[in-house]
């Protein structure tokens, strides 16, 4: 009892004496995280590439005019069907009066000439050619109109629920519109799907019938670490840009709408880039195809099925050297064979401390036959009592898999 109370006297006698110091507040984790920075534009997203976690943002789903950040989407189709072997880059393509005569930026084709996909591409991509754009749709789908279906058809199976194209050059027409967030997912698919025909898009320069054009994108000359993508301006969408650029291995993605000028939407993107790779960081916490428990089941030729998940969890969070995440596993108990791989049997949830940062669902890993007569007669009778138990005790079947439901891990962000 005098050594309790003794403890106690001296520890406040300690806080109270005058003239010592204070104790220090513990030091953060992790570097404090500024607002993130605002910029002279409509609209806009910065996104990371591996994980699609969207880092910051403002009115992403707005409905805007995309300008030439169409053309994105029109080379995105036509390399679509150069992997499907539909479209070769060194097919000819005739140039129609009609392409010829499109107005706006040019890659400068003479009418009734030949040249290769390969070649409208570079227009598409560098000199941002209407010209270029509009012979190759042609080419692919007999029309504009045809084509610009092509077009919808894909943004609709990538998800993007924002925008509707009319037309593959992004000249003004009514209902001809996309969003920040659509264009960052167009770019994320490029990168991804298209990554054969992507150093298209990193080019400083194009000549075509003498005539010497550079990429509007001026972060290829200010930033290394810029590779792409493209930029628009018409009058009623202002100065867009789509960017994407790798540091240390990490690649982010910004998508920006209505800026005021040429200097305005290079210093917008490069603006988000430095936040985004200056205070964030991806991670995986799980990965796919790897066994992460073999849960009990019933009537089946085996007596355990390895589950796991279709996907990566990667995750786009702040920077902190010591942050602890749980993961979390939930069996839907019981599992009974017969069980398809790739059947959902359960779920996934990482936590940090209290809060939830992703959930997926778990899927078996193998498939898994039934037994025979004799097992599943066994276990029928077996889950029958577990159930007439739990009927009777009014509590839980108690846990027949034996998965541990949780790990800890610690992450070292840096």
């Amino acid at each position: 009892m005098f050594v309790k109370y003794s403890t106690l006297w001296l520890a406040l006698t300690l806080f109270c004496a005058p003239g010592l110091p204070a104790l220090a507040a513990p030091a953060p984790s992790g570097p404090m995280i500024p607002s993130a920075p605002q910029l002279n534009a409509k609209s806009w997203v910065l996104m990371d590439a591996a994980s699609g976690d969207i880092i910051t943002s403002h009115d992403p789903h707005e409905r805007l005019p995309p300008a030439s950040l169409t053309k994105l989407m029109t080379v995105y189709v036509a390399t679509n069907e150069m992997q499907a072997k539909r479209l070769k880059a060194e097919d000819l393509v005739t140039i129609s009066e009609n392409a010829w005569r499109t107005g706006g930026s040019r890659m400068f084709l003479d009418p009734r000439s030949q040249v290769p996909v390969q070649d409208l591409l570079r227009g598409i991509v560098i000199g941002s050619g209407n010209d270029a754009s509009v012979a190759l749709a042609e080419h692919i789908a007999g029309s504009e109109d045809s084509f610009a279906d092509l077009m919808n058809a894909t943004a609709q199976k990538l998800g993007l629920t924002d925008t509707h194209f009319l037309n593959p050059t992004g000249l003004p027409v009514p209902d001809h519109y996309s969003s920040a967030q659509d264009m960052a997912n167009l770019a994320r698919a490029i990168i991804i799907d298209e990554s054969a025909y992507y150093s298209l898009y990193k080019q400083k320069h194009f000549t075509w019938n003498g005539i010497r054009q550079p990429n509007r994108n001026l972060l290829l000359w200010r930033d290394s670490s810029v590779d792409g993508l493209k930029t628009g301006h018409t009058e009623a969408a202002g100065y867009c840009m789509v960017t994407s650029a790798v540091r240390d291995g990490r690649r982010l993605i910004t998508a920006v709408f209505g800026s005021s000028s040429k200097a305005n939407r290079a210093n917008d993107a490069g603006k988000l880039l430095t936040y985004g790779f200056r205070f964030f960081d991806t991670q995986t916490y799980a990965k796919a195809g790897q066994v992460l428990a073999n849960p009990m089941i019933w009537k089946g030729a085996s007596r355990t099925l390895p589950v796991g998940l279709l996907d990566d969890i990667s995750l786009t969070l702040p920077k902190n050297r010591n942050r602890k995440t749980e993961t979390r596993l939930t069996i839907n108990e019981p599992l009974t064979a017969p069980i398809a791989m790739g059947e959902v049997v359960g779920s996934l949830t990482l936590y940090e401390g209290d809060e939830k940062l992703a959930t997926r669902p778990l899927i078996a890993l193998e498939s898994q036959a039934s037994g025979g007569w004799w097992a599943r007669t066994w276990d029928t009778l077996r889950l029958f009592f577990l159930e007439l138990f739990d009927a009777t005790s009014g509590s839980l079947v108690p846990n027949i898999s034996g998965v541990a439901d949780s790990f800890q891990r610690v992450s070292n962000d840096q």
